[in-house]
């Protein structure tokens, strides 16, 4: 099943899905690179030179997204609709199903077409879109309205949509990761509660492993980096990692929790069967968009994935009770249990745009307004980006969702931070991943500090 009709398959479920951004984000090293190539040519040099607009006049702006499921441009025509009837001088065109690649080129040539408001599903790409000045700066239009958004938006959503002190994006709704495991396996093999701890994780894993000769009838949890989901990013949201030193230089050499991430993670690898039988395990499995799925057919007992993953199993009527948790934590960090690695859309404003004070009404609107946000989670089916949407009654969400409204609160979890490349640094770092599972790496340290100084090399080039 192609990624477009997995989501057309999934969109109707009473829980929550992903947008479309979700399963294209972080997909692979092309993707990544594709996007910071583009960034590196584009929008260099821009300034915010439209924003003595009148936004009480009669205007027009141009807002791109990405969104292309008709579900979810529905959801998108409703919000704008709504935003128009609130201000009804400020018409919105809205153009949409457009790439980071076709954004960014728009941004660069600027005019009459062009948007003045962008959507964008790549966090990775903020630290160049802030340094760059694609974006406009949105921190005076901020104070301007009295607006402190440290009080508005999650901390990891919050951190997430700035770079070096620009805010040139906001947050609009987010994705969390936490763990999701089959209950019926849970009782059979008399394991009472999900895994807080590693430690816990680990052995729980082993106990839910059933191996068939050189293959396995029922695998615990898929740990392999190629596996679904199991990103570095995502497993390291766990270890409390610091990517990045305060002069801005690769931190991954000398972080114990880069460290205890990858170390962690080889442990799991080893201990439920080594690379060589996970991977050919692996290579048997389902489609992560199917109603194959590993863990919704039962090959998996555990799964790491976002919240969408919950109303796609309800849609695939999996033969089995479904849990979902937190991710497990170190065990040296109990007391941090319930955290994990958040990500999400983010929108801003572009630099070229000669009606920014319109389209801030309009940011505006999308990204603090309680209910606008609560109407587009729910539409969307994807976490809520304010603090005080992720407390609405109005929310409507499975039970089990609201794991990951915590996840998304929770002061402790993180996100990956933003980089003057984008999200090379994560390329780097996640061919640490495989050459070290695999046994190519066999030298953590030494293989840190090579990773550490590519990462230097390529920001210092893209500076």
């Amino acid at each position: 099943m192609t990624e477009e009709a997995s989501r057309s398959a999934a969109t109707n479920s009473p829980a929550h899905q992903p947008t479309s951004r979700s399963r294209g984000r972080l997909r692979s090293a092309a993707v990544f690179v594709g996007c910071c190539a583009v960034l590196a040519t584009a929008c260099t040099g821009q300034s915010s030179s439209g924003s003595d607009d009148d936004a009480s006049k009669d205007t027009t702006i141009n807002f791109w997204h990405g969104w292309s499921d008709p579900g979810e441009v529905k959801a998108v025509t409703s919000l704008v609709a709504r935003f128009e009837k609130a201000h009804p001088n400020i018409h919105v065109n809205v153009v949409g199903n457009v790439t980071d690649d076709k954004i960014n080129q728009a941004l660069r040539s600027g005019g009459d077409k062009a948007p003045d408001v962008v959507s964008s599903f790549t966090t990775n790409n903020v630290g160049k879109f802030c340094s760059s000045g694609a974006l406009a700066d949105l921190n005076p239009f901020f104070k301007k309205d009295g607006i402190d958004p440290a009080a508005i938006f999650p901390k990891t959503m919050n951190e997430y949509t700035q770079y070096d002190g620009d805010r040139c994006a906001v947050p609009l709704l987010g994705d969390a990761y936490g763990l999701y495991y089959n209950k019926d396996e849970f009782k059979k093999a008399g394991i009472t509660s999900p895994p807080k701890t590693w430690s816990e994780f680990a052995a729980d894993a082993k106990k839910l492993t059933v191996t068939d000769g050189d293959s396995y009838k029922q695998l615990g949890f898929m740990p392999d980096y190629h596996g679904f989901e199991t990103t570095t990013e995502h497993y390291f949201a766990q270890f409390s990692p610091t990517y990045f030193d305060k002069n801005g230089k690769s931190a991954i050499a000398t972080d114990p929790g880069i460290a205890a991430g990858f170390t962690e993670q080889k442990k799991l690898v080893d201990g439920l069967g080594g690379f060589t039988k996970l991977e050919k395990y692996r290579s048997s499995l389902g489609d992560e968009w199917g109603d194959k799925n590993p863990f919704q057919t039962g090959q998996l007992a555990m799964s790491m994935d976002g919240e969408w993953r919950l109303g796609m199993a309800v849609d695939a009527k999996v033969g089995f009770d479904i849990g979902v948790a937190p991710l497990p934590v170190p065990d040296d960090q109990a007391d941090q249990y319930g955290k994990g690695y958040v990500t999400g859309t983010i929108a801003g404003i572009a630099a070229t745009s000669k009606k920014q004070n319109a389209a801030w009404e309009f940011v505006k609107y999308i990204s603090t307004d309680t209910d606008a946000v609560v109407s587009f989670a729910n539409a969307i089916h994807n976490v809520p980006s304010t603090l005080a949407a992720l407390k609405s009654p109005k929310l409507a969400y499975d039970p089990r969702f609201k794991t990951f409204l915590d996840i998304a609160k929770n002061p402790d979890s993180t996100s990956t931070p933003a980089s003057v490349n984008g999200g090379v640094y994560l390329v780097t770092i996640q061919q640490l991943g495989y050459d070290y599972e695999s046994g190519k790496v066999t030298d953590l340290k030494a293989g840190l500090k090579k990773a550490a100084t590519q990462i230097d090399t390529d920001i210092a080039q893209a500076e």
